[in-house]
C-alpha cells in the first residue's frame, strides 16, 4: 500500500509551466498535463506517460483573472477509512455524466490520462465504461446508475441530474461495496460521498457581480438555469439571485431552462428577449447556455448592447468571448475533475483515506487574457 501511494504522488510532481494558479491549501492537491489521447468508451486505456499533479500549500487566495485556483481537498480521517483490500489484476471505473456535451468529454479525457497513470503506476490495465444519457433525462440517467451497480464495477464516478431522486441508487452501490466519487456535483445530504468539484455558490457569485459591475448596478437581468434539479446548477442558480438581490437597481425580469442544451439555449434566449425588449444582461448555470444565449445575441443583432456572462472555458465559448459576444467565463475544470475521480475511486479500492471535498478551483476568462487562457 504505501509503496503504490508513494508512487502515486512521485508521478504527480507539478511542473513550474503548469502552475496556472495562486496557492490554495489543502492535504491533497493536483492539477493535469496537457491534451492527451486516449481509448475509446468501455476499453482498456493504453499505457501512457504518467499527468502532472501537484500539492500546494501556503495561504489561500482569490483566483486572479486569467488564473485558475489548483485543486485542494478535505480529507477524512484515517480512522474513518475503509480497511484495506487486496488490490485486483485489473480494474473497471463507470463514469456517468449528466449527458452527451462537449464538457464531459473533457471530464473523459482526464479520466482516460488517469486510467494510463494507474496503468503506468501498477501494470494492471484499466478500462473506463463510459456512459452519457443521450438527453438531460433523471429517468435515463437513473437507468444507467442501476444498470452500472448490477455490473459490480470497481467504482463509479457520476454528476448527479437529481440528488434526491437518486439518492436510493447511490445507497444501494454503498451497500453492494461499490466505490462512488461524484464530481461536478455535491452529494445527497446526509450522505458521505467524495466529491469533485468547485465552490459552486462563489463561481457564481464572481459571475453575477461581473454583471452588476458591467451594468453600473442598474437593468434588467435574466438567468439560464440549466437543469433545475441538479444541484451544481441549483446552487448557482440560488447565488445569482443573491447577489442581484443586493442591488435595488438590478432587476430579474427571466429564467430560461435549457437542460445542458446549446439548441434549447438559444431558443429560450431568444423568446426571453422578445419578450423583454429592455433587457441588458444574462448570467448563466451551465456550460451550454453562455453560448446559446450568445448565439440568440448574434441572431438579434445585440452584440454588445446586450452583456452575456458566461460559465465554463468550451472552446466556443473563448472563441466568443475574443468576438465580443460573450464578455467573460468563470470556469470549472473539467479535465482535472475527471482525472482526481478515477484516482479517488482507485484509492477507493485499495482502502487508502479519501478526500471527502476535492476543490479544483475556478478560472476567469475575459477578452484581456483569452487568446493565452489555459484551463484545464
Amino acid at each position: 500500500m504505501r509503496t503504490l501511494l508513494s508512487a502515486l504522488l512521485a508521478c504527480c510532481s507539478l511542473s513550474p509551466a503548469l502552475a496556472l494558479g495562486a496557492p490554495t491549501t489543502g492535504l491533497m492537491a493536483g492539477t493535469t498535463a496537457g491534451p492527451i489521447t486516449g481509448p475509446a468508451a468501455g476499453t482498456a486505456a493504453g499505457p501512457a506517460a504518467g499527468p502532472a499533479a501537484g500539492t500546494s500549500t501556503g495561504p489561500t487566495t482569490a483566483p486572479r483573472v486569467g488564473t485558475t485556483a489548483g485543486p485542494t481537498a478535505k480529507a477524512v480521517p484515517e480512522s474513518t477509512a475503509r480497511p484495506a483490500t487486496e488490490p485486483a489484476a485489473s480494474y473497471r471505473f463507470v463514469i456517468i455524466p449528466k449527458v452527451v456535451h462537449p464538457w464531459f468529454d473533457l471530464v473523459h479525457d482526464g479520466a482516460k490520462q488517469a486510467a494510463r497513470m494507474i496503468e503506468q503506476q501498477t501494470g494492471w490495465p484499466v478500462t473506463l465504461d463510459y456512459q452519457p444519457p443521450q438527453k438531460a433525462e433523471v429517468a435515463e440517467q437513473l437507468r444507467l446508475l442501476e444498470q452500472a451497480i448490477a455490473s459490480n464495477p470497481d467504482g463509479i464516478a457520476m454528476d448527479l441530474l437529481d440528488d434526491q431522486a437518486e439518492q436510493a441508487s447511490l445507497a444501494l452501490a454503498r451497500r453492494q461495496g461499490i466505490p462512488l466519487v461524484l464530481f461536478d456535483s455535491e452529494p445527497p445530504a446526509g450522505m458521505a460521498v467524495p466529491y469533485v468539484g468547485n465552490d459552486f455558490c462563489e463561481q457564481a457569485r464572481l459571475a453575477a457581480s461581473r454583471l452588476v459591475t458591467l451594468l453600473g448596478g442598474e437593468g434588467e437581468v435574466a438567468i439560464m438555469l440549466g437543469v433545475p434539479t441538479a444541484v451544481n446548477h441549483r446552487i448557482r442558480a440560488e447565488c445569482h439571485e443573491r447577489v442581484f438581490q443586493e442591488h435595488p437597481g438590478i432587476k430579474l425580469v427571466a429564467k430560461g431552462i435549457d437542460h445542458d442544451d446549446i439548441d434549447t439555449a438559444r431558443e429560450q434566449a431568444k423568446a426571453i428577449m422578445a419578450e423583454h425588449p429592455r433587457l441588458r444582461g444574462w448570467v448563466s448555470c451551465d456550460a451550454g447556455g453562455v453560448i446559446g444565449i450568445a448565439q440568440a445575441l448574434k441572431e438579434a443583432n445585440l452584440t454588445g448592447q446586450v452583456y452575456n456572462v458566461g460559465l465554463d472555458d468550451l472552446p466556443e465559448t473563448i472563441q466568443l468571448i475574443r468576438e465580443g459576444v460573450v464578455d467573460s467565463t468563470y470556469a470549472t475544470k473539467p479535465h482535472t475533475q475527471g482525472y482526481w475521480s478515477i484516482i479517488t475511486l482507485w484509492q477507493a479500492k485499495l482502502g487508502a483515506p479519501l478526500p471527502m471535498d476535492i476543490d479544483t478551483g475556478i478560472g476567469i476568462v475575459t477578452r484581456d487574457n483569452a487568446e493565452n487562457y489555459q484551463g484545464r
